[in-house]
């Protein structure tokens, strides 16, 4: 044959690759998954750095970000040659403008026109008026006072001023008085610009100067000589852990620069310079690591997987091409041009399904990793990595070729190797995996450690992360173990009596290798989406339950007696209907709460405590003998019954937790229980709201009502910890997922191998009386026992897994509620719709080619 003629079968390859859709189709599905997993495993740790280091921006004052100036008691002369320092230096090494603070205080005897005598401090913040809500000005340089003292004195702009007992700058304007914690461009002010409301002074209020010449000629007045110094910048929130540390090295050189002019000016080290975000992006940065270190193993053993479906695409597309691949060798083709024959045929499958799968991870990144901005050196690094995988594959499918017809065209088929390879599966692989996941328990019984020693991340120990994996993987290898044995002696089985089933199980016994390994793959991808799953949803679920618990409500601040006191001072209209008072007292060892039965059990957070606590509120409003009936919570041996200034607790019911009291001992009776003077006697009133923080503020100082102490359910903990968990388990939930397609895929492909088997021997049986309705469930039968016992092992053991392993992965163990698996219903029925679909589409697959063979053809053949 010429040159032209060997040449033509390898360039129809392509186009005779149609022939059979279905191969073409698994080919480039399998080509998609491997490449997804390569480039969704480089581009989750990614997002997660980037989600962690949006994370930390949003806790962290925005102006701390960049290098940060600053020193207590410096005269005013250095202070004001520092500032002149870091802004000349700031413009040279393109920072923006810096924003400079200076406060002193306390300053006693100061008055204001009708108030006199106060304790104020005094302060002035570069665009501080800006950021402030001016409620009366004049306009002319002077001294702006918070509307926390006007309240009860009639101040106004104009008015003279006296500090310590100077005349000083006028009265300029009124503001609205900041509080705790103050708005984020005050954060890092916190400590100067608002005003801690103690029992003895409770009229101290901030006075602002106008401007930096007003406050420096104030110190002059006052011939005070020392002040603190605070200097800043606002930089943009960094997106990705490389912009920050961009950040960090652009604030060492500025820093650098600041102190060598400094030392030229003969002030050397006056200040402190400091980079407060560099312990924020290495946690960014640590927290993207985990991650990555987390799924490595993971994204390796699915990888893995996805280049085995290619082995067994190849292996396929020999059966199936086994007369033409015979011919040509028989002509003189050799075994890597048969290879390359094969990747002709089912390259550009593999290919487009490559890059298919590498634009699927880039474009549905926000479906399973955190929300968040992506450099572009991620993305080349997730495409190439992708990209190599798909280089393996398609020189995998070659040499899966050329081995295959070199050893049968060539030297011939060796018994002995055969029976090597044979020895294989006695190894134990089962006790290997089980030992890694031993070894992984052991690890996570230590993960919550670090966070109680102030670690803002538990350490990652990939073992621990990768505990539930190697359990399901351990339940799947146990699975076909089984599952093998039972094949191997089927041939034993006679109930010829129930044919339909006999069938089935003889089909099962001649394929042991392709049903053991669908077995495990189907095992491995439920167990792992039930464990991610379920492990991600406790996580995300602990975190809403103990940080509910901790603040008690969405929202929770501290208000003045008057507002506890019944009719002392009435709750804002806006907030009546979503919000409840909370009485505090202490003093026997035990912490006592004094409810609201009315509003207590609908905006209090009570999770899945909500129903018991509303069926046991109104026992606590019925008298008891010898005491008052209270609900004892975190129950003690020591814990005593008596009541700080009440009569002894009588128990009503036990409770693990409470919110405000977490797990601690304590006790939480009824207002209705208490006499008005028991009432009266309490000091410490707590204001719990289902509204968020800033409505909840802002209409408690519309009714001009105190507050203190505010704290959101959004800020109560830090949330990064469960962040990481979360994400790394999403990740697995996502192989999970993909396993699950790799399965379906290779029972598709199983199917499709033994096309030509089934459909002679599906011929025969019909001729031999079968019905086709009788086939049909013989194949609904092999099927659907190969999928049920997938999904039986595969739910039991990664809702087992996930149910031990939600506490083992609770970073603040500390506090309760202790974290559970939350109710998988939705998902068990999800996995037991899914394997009847596929069941009923393999099983038609299966009789559809009985229906369209021609015996005869396929005797002859």
């Amino acid at each position: 044959m010429s040159l032209w003629g060997m040449s033509l079968p390898w360039r129809r390859a392509p186009v005779a690759a149609l022939a059979s859709p279905l191969t073409v189709l698994v080919a480039a599905a399998t080509a998609l998954l491997a490449c997804f997993l390569a480039a969704s495993a480089v581009l989750i740790s990614s997002s997660a750095g980037a989600a962690a280091t949006d994370y930390e921006s949003g806790i962290t004052c925005p102006d701390a970000y960049g290098p940060v100036f600053s020193r207590a008691a410096l005269t005013p002369e250095t202070a004001a040659a520092v500032t002149d320092t870091v802004r000349r230096q700031a413009a040279a090494h393109g920072f923006p403008q810096p924003v400079a603070s200076m406060f002193v205080g306390i300053l006693t005897r100061s008055s204001f026109g009708p108030a006199t005598g106060r304790k104020v401090m005094l302060g002035y913040r570069d665009q501080g008026l800006e950021h402030l809500q001016q409620l009366a000005g004049n306009g002319a340089p002077g001294l702006w006072i918070g509307d926390d003292l006007t309240r009860f004195s009639p101040v106004k702009p104009g008015d003279p001023a006296q500090l310590r007992g100077t005349d000083v700058a006028p009265v300029a304007g009124v503001y609205r008085a900041l509080s705790v914690p103050p708005p984020r461009w005050w954060c890092s002010q916190q400590n100067n610009a608002t005003v801690y409301v103690y029992a003895d002074d409770p009229l101290s209020t901030i006075v602002f100067a106008s401007d930096e010449k007003t406050y420096l000629d104030t110190l002059a007045a006052m011939k005070l000589r020392g002040t603190t110094l605070h200097i800043s910048f606002y930089l943009d929130p960094p997106r990705t852990p490389a912009q920050a540390r961009d950040y960090l090295n652009r604030s060492t050189v500025l820093i650098e620069a600041v102190r060598a002019d400094l030392e030229r000016q003969g002030l050397g080290d006056v200040v402190a310079m400091t980079r407060p975000f560099e312990r924020s992006t290495q946690i960014a940065e640590q927290a993207g690591s985990n991650v990555l270190v987390s799924i490595l193993p993971l994204a390796g053993i699915s990888v893995l997987v996805g280049l085995g479906g290619i082995v067994t695409v190849a292996l396929q597309w020999y059966q199936r091409r086994y007369p033409q691949v015979r011919l040509l060798a028989a002509r003189g083709a050799g075994p890597w041009a048969l290879g390359g024959f094969a990747v002709a045929e089912l390259g550009l499958p593999i290919l487009a399904g490559g890059l298919a799968g590498i634009a699927l991870a880039r474009f549905s990144l926000p479906l399973y990793a955190p929300p968040a901005h992506l450099d572009a050196s991620p993305q080349l690094v997730a495409a190439g990595l992708a990209g190599a995988v798909l280089l393996i594959a398609l020189a995998l499918l070659a040499v899966v070729v050329a081995l295959r017809t070199h050893r049968e065209f060539q030297v011939g088929r060796v018994p002995g190797k055969a029976r090597r390879w044979r020895l294989l599966a006695v190894v134990p692989w089962e006790l290997v995996t089980a030992g890694v996941a031993v070894l992984g328990w052991t690890r996570l019984s230590g993960y919550g450690a670090s966070s109680r020693m102030g670690s803002p991340l538990p350490q990652i120990d990939p073992l621990a992360l990768t505990y539930p994996v190697f359990v399901v993987l351990t339940a799947g290898l146990l699975s076909a173990r089984v599952a093998w044995l039972l094949l191997r002696v089927s041939h034993r089985l006679r109930i010829w009596s129930r044919p339909s089933l006999q069938l089935a199980i003889r089909r099962l016994a001649g394929a042991r290798a392709p049903v053991t390994g669908v077995l495990v793959i189907g095992v491995l991808a439920i167990g792992t989406l039930a464990a991610g799953n379920g492990i991600a949803a406790g996580q995300h679920g602990a975190l809403d339950s103990k940080s509910g618990a901790l603040v008690g409500a969405v929202t929770r601040v501290d208000v003045e007696t008057k507002v506890g006191l019944a009719g002392a001072a009435a709750l804002p209209e806006s907030l009546r209907s979503t919000s409840t008072l909370v009485g505090q007292t202490s003093g026997t060892g035990s912490l006592v709460l004094v409810v609201d039965p009315a509003t207590f059990a609908d905006d209090a957070y009570l999770g899945d405590l909500r129903d018991r606590v509303r069926a046991l509120l109104p026992a606590l409003r019925a008298p008891a003998p010898g005491g008052l009936p209270a609900l004892r919570i975190g129950h003690t041996a020591s814990q005593s019954a008596d009541l700080p200034g009440l009569p002894p607790a009588v128990t009503v019911a036990d409770l693990p937790w409470f919110p405000l009291l977490g797990g601690s001992p304590g006790y939480v009776v009824s207002r209705d229980a208490l006499t008005p003077a028991q009432i009266t006697a309490l000091t410490n009133w707590t204001l719990l709201s289902t509204a968020p923080a800033d409505q909840v503020s802002s209409a408690l100082a519309a009714a001009g009502l105190s507050q203190a102490n505010r704290v959101s359910q959004g800020g109560a903990l830090d949330a990064l910890p469960f962040y990481v968990v979360e994400w790394s388990f999403s990740f697995v939930s996502l192989l999970g997922g993909v396993l699950g397609v790799v399965a379906v895929l290779g029972l598709l492909v199983a199917v499709e191998v033994r096309r030509r088997q089934n459909a002679l021997a599906g011929a025969l049986v019909l001729r031999m009386g079968m019905g086709l309705r009788s086939l049909f469930g013989s194949h609904l039968i092999e099927l659907g026992a190969l999928a049920g016992l997938a999904a039986l092992a595969g739910v039991g053991c990664g809702l087992t897994v996930a149910t031990l392993a939600v506490p083992g992965f609770d970073p603040v163990r500390w506090l309760a509620p202790r974290p559970a698996l939350p109710d998988q219903t939705g998902f068990v029925l999800a996995v037991v719709a899914t394997g009847l679909a596929v069941v009923l589409l393999a099983g038609w697959l299966a009789v559809r080619s009985v229906r369209t063979a021609r015996t005869a053809e396929l005797l002859r053949g």
